[in-house]
Parts: structure tokens; sequence; C-alpha cells
């Protein structure tokens, strides 16, 4: 067999194994594409997200969880506060309720719907560098 033969054959080689490959990409996109192009409600992800809508009035009302003190309020809107992922939860305080310094392994966003909340950040409670928040009032905490 002379060097050109061999040259040849394993271009060949080269070429077939190129064109597996880029087959088999093609492929890929294309499922990848097709599974993109799904409405929201097709896969098992989107179908655990649903539309809802809470009215006041449905809103059910129990004792804020014990990390926080005695006196508090709180209904859950969506979510499980108490498993990993997002949740949004109302909290009802009387005048004067302080939450100590504490840690959240969570983002934290607070709108204040009444009232007037005053928000400080430290390892200390220090009134004095708290924050004012009125009503319409919103904030971001990240995890902590």
């Amino acid at each position: 067999m002379c060097a050109k033969d061999s040259n040849s054959k394993i271009m060949k080689h080269i070429a077939i194994l190129l064109s597996a490959v880029l087959a088999f990409l093609a492929v890929a996109v294309a499922a990848q594409e097709k599974e993109s192009s799904k409405p929201k409600g097709s896969s098992q992800a989107a179908a655990a997200v649903e539309h809802k809508i809470v009215s006041p009035a449905e809103l059910k009302w129990g004792d804020a969880p014990p990390g926080l003190p005695p006196g508090a309020k709180m209904a859950v809107l969506d979510g499980d506060p108490t498993k990993k992922g997002s949740f949004t939860v109302r909290l009802q305080a009387p005048d004067g309720y302080k939450i100590p310094p504490h840690t959240h392994p969570t983002t934290e966003r607070i709108t204040v719907l009444s009232g007037t909340f005053y928000l400080g950040m430290g390892d200390k409670f220090d009134e004095a560098a708290g924050r004012e928040m009125a009503v319409g009032s919103f904030a971001v905490l990240p995890p902590a």
C-alpha cells in the first residue's frame, strides 16, 4: 500500500468521525431547542408553578415561627418557609415589636403595607442605626 492510499484512508476516517460528531451535536441542539420552545406549563418544573391569586380574606394567619419573638402573626402566601426555595409571607407585628439580629439562608424581601418598620443591619441590635421604612417602602436583604 502506498502512502497516498494510507493518507486517503485516514482522511476518510477523520471525515466519517467528524460527520458523526456534527450529527450528534445537531441532534442535541435540536432537542434542546425543542425543549426550550415548549409552553411553560409542559415541563415538570413549570408544572409546579401555577397562577395564584390570594385575597386578604383568604389569608390564614397563625403565630409567627419560634425564631421570632412572641406576639407577631404570620400568613404564608406562597411557597413553604420550612423548605428550600423561595416563599412569600406576611407578618403582622404589634407596635414596638423588635426582631433581634439574625441570619437567613435565602434572600429576604420586605414590603411595608401598614405602619412604620425600622430596619437595621449588623450583629448587634442598635435602634439608632435602624432606617425608617414607611408604608410602601421595600427592602431586599441578601442571604447572610
